[in-house]
């Protein structure tokens, strides 16, 4: 029907940054040499790697003696729960808390856990999922070892005030772990400000490329191999180095540290061109997620009497690309359990659409899809009330 081609899925991934696909491309296949190896060609590839380890740490403003580079922010999350079950092993405390609206990495680690005899609570979130700090401080006590909320959530794009959960979390004497995966890039992330003592990532959220990730520890903070073998990493997580990806990455870091509050403001813009845009032109819908403490360039709507799976259809039949809640829920028929967490009615999680910008997209784009958005609604809902 259109031969246009708009991307509003950047929270699920992002296309990677020209500048990093080149840099890549002109290392491939020159450098491949182990990184771990110690003669001449191994010496180049762990030269990008450190580079690269840098570029993190001046990103997520830490020492890089604290990155580990992992296949993605999924292996951080399981490997900071995996450092939980063993201090629990240990004796060391009994509890994990975590939230009712967090990835799927972490909500079926959970319940794995919890299947192995690991206790873990779920604190919950107001309307516009925000921790309900009451409820949390309910929950903690001095057998907890681990709090774990990421920092923006990937449907609402609901922004947690980590600083002071993990003033909290400390206070009882556990650990604290964020999910930054969403926030990267969009919000300045401060290991150093936030004083947490863990915070997961994903090179292909900021323009980078998949299958590579970061796990930051504090450097006071326990560690224990999620995989074992090799000595790469100082022992912290075995495998020879993807060194092409890390590099890619260290890349990606570097431009979105300096083009962050830039970034910041131009999708929040963007955002809010879309938001009023469709507030003013399809009537009764709900925004979703907080709207002062929110990612830039996430907007996620409901549509009553429409169907979400049915909105994003006939929204690729015009060449615009979105999703119906998580990216990593696609093929379920469930409706979304954050926005359910959150307290909307079954309908309207149903009816949900997640519109994310990224750093390609234009006002062109957000006009475009004001434009042909109100007439799909519209045409759904009057098939759903015949």
């Amino acid at each position: 029907m259109s031969n246009k081609l708009i991307y509003m899925d950047n929270n699920a991934t992002t296309r990677i940054a020209p500048e990093v696909v080149k840099a890549m491309a002109e290392v491939e296949g020159s450098v491949y040499g182990n990184a771990s190896s110690m003669h001449a060609f191994g010496r180049v590839a762990n030269s990008l790697v450190e580079d690269a380890r840098k570029n993190v740490a001046d990103l997520l403003d830490c020492s890089p003696s604290e990155i580990t580079f992992t296949s993605g922010a999924s292996e951080a999350n399981n490997t900071v729960f995996s450092i939980a079950r063993a201090l629990i092993e240990k004796k060391k405390g009994s509890r994990i808390i975590t939230t009712t609206i967090e990835h799927p990495s972490i909500i079926e680690t959970v319940k794995y856990l919890k299947n192995h005899g690991i206790t873990v609570d779920l604190a919950p979130v107001d309307t516009e999922g925000r921790v309900k700090m009451d409820e949390l401080e309910k929950l903690m006590g001095s057998d907890v070892v681990l709090v774990s909320v990421m920092t923006g959530n990937n449907e609402t794009g609901t922004i947690q005030d980590i600083e002071k959960i993990t003033e909290l979390a400390h206070k009882y004497g556990a650990l604290m772990h964020t999910d930054a995966t969403q926030a990267i890039g969009k919000i300045e992330v401060s290991a150093k400000k936030w004083a947490v003592d863990y915070i997961s990532m994903s090179g292909h959220k900021f323009y980078g490329p998949k299958g590579v990730g970061v796990l930051f520890t504090r450097s006071t903070a326990p560690f224990m191999p999620y995989i074992h073998g090799g000595e790469q990493e100082h022992g912290r997580r075995a495998g020879t180095y993807n060194t092409v990806s890390i590099y890619g990455l260290g890349l990606a870091a570097k431009l979105a540290k300096e083009g962050l509050k830039e970034e910041h403001d131009r999708l929040w813009e963007m955002r809010e061109r879309l938001r009023k845009g469709i507030v003013a032109n399809v009537p009764d819908v709900v925004v979703n997620g907080c709207q002062e403490h929110c990612l830039p360039g996430t907007l996620d709507i409901s549509f009553p009497c429409a169907e979400g799976e049915s909105i994003l259809l006939m929204l690729d039949m015009y060449g615009i690309a979105v999703s119906t809640g998580s990216a990593c829920a696609t093929g379920s028929l469930e409706p979304s359990y954050v926005l359910l967490a959150c307290g909307l009615d079954v309908e309207l999680a149903h009816g949900s659409i997640r519109f994310s910008l990224g750093r390609y997209n234009t006002d062109e784009e957000v006009d475009y899809v004001i434009e042909v958005l109100p007439p799909i609604i519209k045409r759904l809902r009057e098939i759903s009330t015949r």
